[in-house]
């Protein structure tokens, strides 16, 4: 089975410039930060609502608790949401200030209407071509993820927690090896 590739710093670069020029920027950036920074699911993004992310005296969570219905399967999980993605939220509820109903789409169309999951797939694929990331997909952002987080040494049990994995056996296979990381491992000895 071919996996989504993992971006590198310089693809993530390459597309965060892109979306500078992108109509509905910071809804963007704020979709595809959701993916790298707190390995979310595509479907996951979509779901999310408002108040999923902002408590109501207006302060961004610092936990995202997404409900079975949410959810891939039948489970609910939390997402833990690190500095780098508070201030992601932050800046892209600022953008969106106006509208801050708690059941309103955090991510929404043009027309203010909630994104299907295909549908913002659809989107997250649009924007990687139009960076020439051809073949980049919207599942890329959660195996960046992972393998971002492997790659520092965490361990496979805590990655996931972090990913609503049930088996760790699942979260492997989303960990790109290379021959730098493999030389860098035996350096270790």
């Amino acid at each position: 089975m071919k996996q989504a590739p993992v971006l590198n710093d310089r693809e993530k670069q390459r597309m965060l410039q892109h979306l500078q020029r992108t109509s509905y920027a910071a809804r963007n950036r704020c979709m595809l930060q959701l993916s790298w920074l707190a390995g979310m699911r595509v479907g996951e993004i979509a779901a999310l609502n408002v108040g999923d992310v902002v408590a109501p005296n207006g302060a961004i969570r610092a936990e995202i608790q997404l409900t079975a219905d949410q959810m891939k399967g039948d489970q609910s999980r939390t997402v833990l949401v690190n500095s780098y993605m508070k201030n992601e939220l932050d800046l892209y509820i600022n953008v969106i200030r106006k509208q801050l109903d708690p059941k309103r789409p955090l991510i929404a169309s043009k027309t203010g209407k909630r994104f299907s999951a295909n549908g913002l797939c659809q989107r997250f694929l649009q924007l990687y071509d139009e960076a020439g990331l051809d073949k980049v997909t919207s599942h890329s952002g959660r195996r960046t993820f992972i393998t971002g987080l492997a790659h520092k040494g965490v361990n496979v049990r805590v990655l996931a927690a972090l990913a609503g994995h049930r088996n760790i056996a699942t979260t492997q296979r989303y960990i790109e090896l290379n021959d730098h990381v493999l030389r860098a491992a035996v350096e270790l000895v």
